[in-house]
C-alpha cells in the first residue's frame, strides 16, 4: 500500500488474477471503491506441430481451412502464410480470413491456390505470435466443378449486442462459382451513415462509435449469376449504467423515517444493491429495499453511517455514496430565538414562530405574560409550533413565551408583540405632462403610528433613484411624514413612471404617477435567433417608454427586392408591450432579410430600431410555378414554348432552372427538357417529325438544388406553320380608271380574305397582277399573272348652255351635249342631281338625252347639277342651278357668263 494505491510486484498470473476493491473508512463510516479487474494476456502454442491432413478439392469448388487457435487471453489477429514465409495470403473478393474464427475461406479454388497453408496467430497485447502446422491444399483430378449459387459460410449471430461508443464489425463471406459479390443493407431501408465502412471486398461491415440510432436488422447478400443468398442479424444497443438520480447526505432525528432512491439507466437494465459501511444491506424488519429505493423506519443511532447504492449490468458497475446522520438532542433556542420585539399592524395577521433545535422534534406550548394562551377561531397553534393570530387588535399586545419539550429536555424563549395603527397616504403624486426646463414636485405624504420607523424611497421606471448620483435633477423635500420628490430642469428622458415607496416596521405602501413626454424610443439589439425557409424568430430589448408604457410592437423587413421597409406578419399576430420575442412568418426562401422593430404607446408610434444583421432564409424546393405559358410560331419542324420567368425572390434556392414538359394533344407520355438558366423565357424544340400547325399540351415547372417545384397549368401551343403550297386562282373585276377589284379563290389558311380593292392606279394604263398566300412560316408561290388595263378618265368638260323653265311646279331643263376628247371615255348618258335646300338627301336621275322635265314642290328651294356619264365614271358637274319657291313662272338660260351673274344675284 502507498497511500490509497495498491502496488503489486512480481505479478503472477495464477495468484494475482481477480477483482480488486479499495475500502475507505473513518469514524463516520466505510465506503467501497469501484471494482478493478486484473487479467493477464497470454497465447499458448498449438497443441501439436505435426503436419495437418491434406484438403482435397476440385477446381471451381469452395473451401474452408480451419485455424483452431490455441488457449489464450486477450484480443487475437489472424493471418495465413502460403507455402513459406514471408508470402502471406492476400485477401480479395475470392479469399477471406475471418478475424472471429481465424479460418481461411476461398470462394472458388483455382490451380494457383495449390500449396501449403499455415495459420499465424498474433496476441495484440503481448505481441506474441504462434504458427500452426501447414495444411496442404490438393487439387483433385476428377475435373472442374460446375457453377453453383452462393453458400454463405461466414455470418453473424441473430442478435449482436453492441455497447455504446464501441466499434462493431460484422463478417459475411460466401463460397460460390462464379465468385459471389457481397452487399449490405438495413432492412428498414435507412441508408448507412458516412461513418460506416466496407472492408475486404465488402466482407466486413464496420460501424465505429456505435450509437442508439445504429441499432436494427442488418442483411448481408451474396450474389452471383447462379443465384443469391442472404444472412440477417439484429444489432442490439447496450450501454453500461449511468446515474439518472442519486441520493444526498441526510441528517434525520431519531425515530424519523429514511427514504432514499437512486435511478440508473443502461442496456441491459441495471440491477440494484445497497451497502452500509461496506457491507451488503439486506431487506428485513425496519429496512425495506425495492429496486433502487431504500427505506428505514424509526431510525436509531445504530443506523448512522455511510451508505452506497450500486447499479450493475454486464457492461459495468457504478456506485453512489451518501452519509446518514441520526440526531438525538434536547430543545435549544440558541440558533433560532424569538424576536425580542415584534411589531404588527392592527387588523393584520401575526405569526409568532417557535423553531427550537431538537431531535426528535419538540412539542411546543405558548404563554402570554404568565398564563397559557387560550386558542380561539382567531388564535391557532400550527403543527410546527407556530402561533397565528388573525385580525390582530391592541388587546393582543404583550409578552409571549414558547415552551418546547422532548424526551431529552425542555427549553423556552420570550418575545414582546406591539400592535400599531395602519399607515395612510394623505397626499399622492398625480399624472402630468412635462415641459422641458421646468421644475416640478411630486408629493408623497403620510399619517403613521409614532411607534413606527418610516422611510421613503422613489423608483423611476422600475429603478431606484440615486439621489447622490443624479443630484442635478432629483432631490427629496419635506419632513419625517413627507417624501416629496423634486425634479429640477426636467428633460424629455425624465418621462416615465415614478413610484413613491413607504416602508415601516410592519408594512410597505406605494403610490405612483406617470409623466408623459412622447412616443417610445427605438428598441435595441434586434437579433435573429433562429431562421427557417419561411420564418425567423426575433428578439429585441425595449427602448425608453418616454413616460407612457409601451403598448405594442410591429416588425418591419426589407430585402434587395423590396422598395423600403414593409410590415410583416408575425406570431403572435398582435405583439403586446411586454413581449420581446416574436416569429416572423410568410418569408420567401433563400432571400437575405433585414428586420427592425417599432414600438408604440398611447402617444403614438416611435422611431424604428437599428436594422438587424442581414440574414438569409434557408433554401427549399420551389413553390411557385412559371406563369403565362404559351408560344407558337417559329420555323418548320419547331415547337416554340414561352413563359414568364419566376422572379429571383421566389426561386427559393441555388441551382434554379426550368423543366419544360410537352406532348402531342391526346398523348399520355410527356417529353421533359431541363433548362438551367433562370432568366430564360423561351425554349425551341426542333424535330423533323413534328407536323406543321399541330397542337401540343405544354406545361413548365421549376426546380433548384433542393428538388422540383410545381408545374404550371397545361396550355395548348401549336407547332410552327408550313409555308403555303397552294397556287391561288386570281380573278379581276370592276376595273375603273384608278382601281380594280380582285376576287381570289378560297385557300385553307386562317384569317385570310378572298377579295381586295387595289386603289391609286393610273387611268388608261395596263397592269400585271398576281396573288400569293403567306403565314408565320413564310410566303407561298405566286398565282398566274393577269394583266388588266384601267379605263379612260371621264370627260373633263361640264355640260354647258344649261336653260330651265319653271311653270307652276313643272321644271324643264335643257343643256348642250358634252363631246369627249380622244383620251377620254365616250359619253354614254347624263346624271341629274337634285337636292332640296337644308336637306342632305340627293336624288340622282340618269338620262341619255339632253332634256329633262321635273315636278317640284312649290314650297321648297332646290339645288340642281348636271354631269356627263362614261365608262371612266362621272364627269365634271355643271354650275349649280338654284330654284326658289317664289319662281312660279321663270325662264333662265345659263351660258357661262349668265350663270355667274345669276349666281351672284342669288
Amino acid at each position: 500500500m502507498s497511500g490509497g494505491n495498491l502496488i503489486i510486484n512480481s505479478l503472477d498470473r495464477d495468484q494475482d488474477t481477480g477483482i480488486y476493491q479499495c475500502t475507505a473508512f473513518n469514524t463516520w463510516g466505510i465506503i467501497l471503491s469501484c471494482r478493478a479487474t486484473l487479467q493477464f494476456a497470454y497465447l499458448d502454442n498449438f497443441k501439436t506441430q505435426t503436419a495437418r491432413s491434406a484438403v482435397n478439392v476440385r477446381e471451381g469448388q469452395g473451401v474452408v481451412l480451419l485455424c483452431g487457435p490455441p488457449m489464450h487471453s486477450g484480443e487475437l489477429t489472424f493471418a495465413w502464410i502460403f507455402n513459406e514465409y514471408p508470402y502471406f495470403v492476400q485477401q480479395d473478393s475470392r479469399r477471406f480470413i475471418s478475424q472471429e474464427t481465424g479460418s481461411l475461406y476461398i470462394a472458388k479454388v483455382e490451380p494457383s491456390d495449390v500449396g501449403n497453408y499455415t495459420c499465424v496467430v498474433n496476441n495484440s497485447i503481448t505481441k506474441g505470435k504462434v504458427l500452426s502446422s501447414p495444411t496442404p491444399l490438393v487439387l483433385r483430378n476428377d475435373g472442374a466443378m460446375g457453377e453453383y449459387e452462393p453458400k454463405i459460410e461466414v455470418n453473424f449471430p441473430d442478435t449482436v449486442p453492441a455497447a455504446k461508443g464501441s466499434t462493431v464489425k460484422l463478417e459475411c463471406f460466401a463460397l460460390g462459382n462464379p465468385v459471389p459479390e457481397i452487399s449490405w443493407r438495413r432492412t428498414s431501408g435507412v441508408p448507412f451513415p458516412s461513418k460506416v465502412k466496407m472492408k475486404n471486398s465488402n466482407a466486413v461491415l464496420e460501424i465505429p462509435h456505435f450509437q442508439q440510432e445504429d441499432t436494427g436488422m442488418y442483411e448481408c447478400v451474396a450474389e452471383n449469376s447462379r443465384g443469391k443468398n442472404a444472412a440477417r442479424g439484429r444489432i442490439a444497443f447496450q450501454a453500461k449504467p449511468h446515474w439518472l438520480q442519486t441520493m444526498i447526505d441526510g441528517a434525520l432525528s431519531i425515530e424519523e423515517n429514511l427514504f432514499w432512491e437512486c435511478k440508473a439507466n443502461g442496456k441491459p437494465k441495471p440491477s440494484y444493491s445497497w451497502l452500509r459501511n461496506g457491507d451488503n444491506l439486506m431487506a428485513e424488519g425496519r429496512v425495506q429495499i425495492e429496486n433502487g429505493a431504500l427505506s428505514i423506519a424509526a431510525l436509531n443511532l445504530s443506523d448512522a453511517g455511510m451508505y452506497q447504492c450500486v447499479a450493475e449490468n454486464k457492461h459495468g458497475i457504478i456506485y453512489s455514496s451518501a452519509e446518514l446522520m441520526v440526531l438525538a438532542s434536547p430543545p435549544s433556542f440558541s440558533k433560532n430565538p424569538l424576536k425580542p420585539l415584534l411589531k404588527a399592524r392592527s387588523g393584520s395577521e401575526v405569526v409568532l414562530e417557535c423553531k427550537p433545535q431538537a431531535s426528535p422534534r419538540a412539542i411546543s406550548l405558548w404563554k402570554k405574560t404568565q398564563n397559557l394562551c387560550y386558542l380561539s377561531p382567531r388564535i391557532t397553534l400550527l403543527a410546527n409550533g407556530t402561533l397565528k393570530i388573525v385580525n390582530a387588535t391592541r388587546r393582543d399586545a404583550g409578552s409571549y413565551t414558547c415552551i418546547a419539550k422532548n424526551q431529552f429536555g425542555t427549553a423556552s424563549a420570550t418575545g414582546r408583540l406591539l400592535i400599531t395603527e395602519p399607515t395612510r397616504i394623505t397626499q399622492r403624486p398625480a399624472n402630468m405632462e412635462i415641459i422641458v426646463g421646468e421644475s416640478i414636485v411630486l408629493p408623497c405624504q403620510i399619517a403613521s403610528d409614532p411607534a413606527l420607523d418610516v422611510s421613503f424611497s422613489w423608483e423611476f421606471n422600475g429603478q431606484l433613484i440615486d439621489f447622490h448620483g443624479d443630484a442635478d435633477h432629483f432631490d427629496r423635500v419635506g419632513g419625517s411624514i413627507s417624501g416629496d420628490l423634486m425634479i429640477r430642469n426636467i428633460q424629455l428622458n425624465h418621462g416615465g413612471k415614478y413610484v413613491c415607496v413607504i416602508d415601516t416596521d410592519v408594512e410597505s405602501l406605494s403610490a405612483s404617477a406617470i409623466l408623459v413626454s412622447g412616443p417610445p424610443g427605438p428598441p435595441d439589439t434586434v437579433a435573429v435567433e433562429e431562421i427557417t425557409d419561411s420564418t425567423a424568430q426575433l428578439s429585441w430589448s425595449p427602448g425608453r417608454d418616454n413616460g407612457s408604457p409601451i403598448t405594442g410592437y410591429i416588425i418591419q423587413a426589407r430585402t434587395p427586392f423590396t422598395v423600403g421597409w414593409q410590415a410583416v406578419d408575425t406570431v403572435p399576430e398582435v405583439i403586446n408591450g411586454n413581449t420581446l420575442t416574436a416569429t416572423v412568418v410568410g418569408l420567401n426562401a433563400w432571400v437575405e432579410y433585414e428586420f427592425r422593430v417599432v414600438a408604440r404607446n398611447s402617444v403614438g408610434m416611435g422611431e424604428p430600431s437599428p436594422a438587424s444583421a442581414k440574414t438569409r432564409t434557408e433554401d427549399t424546393m420551389p413553390d411557385t410555378a412559371p406563369t403565362d405559358v404559351g408560344g407558337g410560331g417559329g420555323t418548320k419542324s419547331e415547337l416554340v414554348i414561352t413563359w414568364e420567368p419566376v422572379p429571383e425572390e421566389l426561386q427559393n434556392g441555388e441551382g434554379f432552372g426550368y423543366i419544360i414538359a410537352f406532348r402531342p394533344l391526346g398523348a399520355i407520355t410527356w417529353t421533359r427538357v431541363v433548362i438551367s438558366t433562370p432568366g430564360v423565357a423561351r425554349y425551341i424544340f426542333r424535330n423533323d417529325t413534328i407536323p406543321p400547325f399541330s397542337p401540343f399540351d405544354v406545361k413548365v415547372g421549376a426546380y433548384n438544388n433542393r428538388g422540383e417545384g410545381p408545374f404550371s397549368s397545361i396550355a395548348t401551343v401549336f407547332s410552327a406553320e408550313e409555308v403555303p403550297l397552294a397556287r391561288i386562282k386570281l380573278l379581276v373585276s370592276d376595273i375603273s380608271t384608278s382601281c380594280c377589284f380582285l376576287s381570289i379563290g378560297k385557300v385553307r389558311t386562317s384569317g385570310n380574305y378572298s377579295a381586295v380593292n387595289v386603289t391609286g392606279l393610273s387611268a388608261n394604263t395596263q397592269y400585271y397582277l398576281a396573288v400569293c398566300a403567306f403565314n408565320t412560316a413564310g410566303t407561298g408561290p405566286q398565282s398566274t399573272h393577269i394583266n388588266a388595263t384601267t379605263k379612260k378618265p371621264a370627260p373633263g368638260q361640264p355640260p354647258l348652255n344649261v336653260e330651265w323653265t319653271m311653270i307652276g311646279s313643272l321644271l324643264t331643263l335643257h343643256w348642250g351635249p358634252v363631246i369627249a376628247m380622244e383620251t377620254e371615255a365616250e359619253v354614254i348618258g347624263y346624271l341629274v342631281l337634285l337636292r332640296r335646300h337644308r336637306y342632305n338627301d340627293v336624288n340622282s336621275i340618269i338620262t341619255n338625252k339632253t332634256r329633262m322635265e321635273l315636278t317640284l314642290s312649290p314650297n321648297d328651294n332646290y339645288l340642281i347639277q348636271i354631269k356627263a356619264l362614261s365608262e371612266g365614271g362621272e364627269g365634271v358637274g355643271s354650275e349649280p342651278i338654284h330654284i326658289h319657291k317664289l319662281s312660279t313662272f321663270a325662264i333662265s338660260s345659263l351660258s357661262p357668263l349668265l350663270s355667274l351673274c345669276s349666281l351672284m344675284k342669288l
